[in-house]
C-alpha cells in the first residue's frame, strides 16, 4: 500500500495506515467493552439479589418457626404453609418489580446512548426482564418455603 502511494505521490506522508475494518473494530471496541462490563455488573447484581432473596426469606422462615410448626401442630397441610410463604415472598417481589421498574423508566435517558438495536423504552426487553427477575426471586422464595413445608411440628414447638 505504501509503494501504491508513493508511486502516486511521493511527496504525501504516511503514518498510520489501516484497513476500513480495522478502523470500524477500534471504533466498536470501547462500546463492546463497555457492554462487556456492563453484562458481568448485571450478572453480578443478578447473582447478589438471589443470594439476598434467599437469605432474608431463609431468615424469616428460620424466625416463624414456632409460628409454623403451630400450623402444622393444628392440621395445616405443608403445601398450604409452603404457598403462604411463597405468597409472601412473591408480593414483595412484585412490590420489588414495581419499583424497579419505575427506576429503569426514568433511567432510560442515562442508557439510550449505550443501547444498539434497541429502543431506551422498549416493552419487550421490560416485560422480559420483570419476567426474569421475578422467577428467579420466586425460585429464591420456594426453597424456604419447601423446607418449612417439611417442617416437624414437634421439633418446632421444641425449638422456641
Amino acid at each position: 500500500m505504501r509503494g501504491a502511494i508513493k508511486a502516486v505521490n511521493s511527496d504525501l506522508a504516511l503514518s498510520q495506515i489501516r484497513t476500513l475494518q480495522d478502523i470500524l473494530d477500534r471504533s466498536a471496541a470501547q462500546a463492546e467493552f463497555t457492554m462487556v462490563l456492563l453484562a458481568i455488573a448485571a450478572s453480578v447484581a443478578l447473582f447478589l439479589s438471589v443470594v439476598g432473596i434467599y437469605g432474608v426469606t431463609s431468615y424469616v422462615v428460620a424466625q416463624r418457626t414456632g409460628e409454623i410448626g403451630v400450623r402444622l401442630a393444628l392440621g395445616a397441610a405443608p403445601h398450604d404453609v409452603a404457598n403462604m410463604i411463597l405468597r409472601q415472598g412473591a408480593s414483595v417481589a412484585l412490590a420489588g418489580a414495581a419499583v424497579g421498574l419505575a427506576g429503569a423508566v426514568s433511567a432510560t435517558r442515562l442508557l439510550s446512548s449505550l443501547l444498539y438495536g434497541v429502543s431506551a423504552q422498549d416493552p419487550t426487553v421490560f416485560g422480559a426482564t420483570t419476567v426474569l427477575l421475578l422467577g428467579v426471586a420466586l425460585v429464591a422464595c420456594w426453597l424456604p418455603a419447601r423446607r418449612a413445608a417439611k417442617l416437624n411440628p414437634l421439633e418446632a414447638l421444641r425449638a422456641d
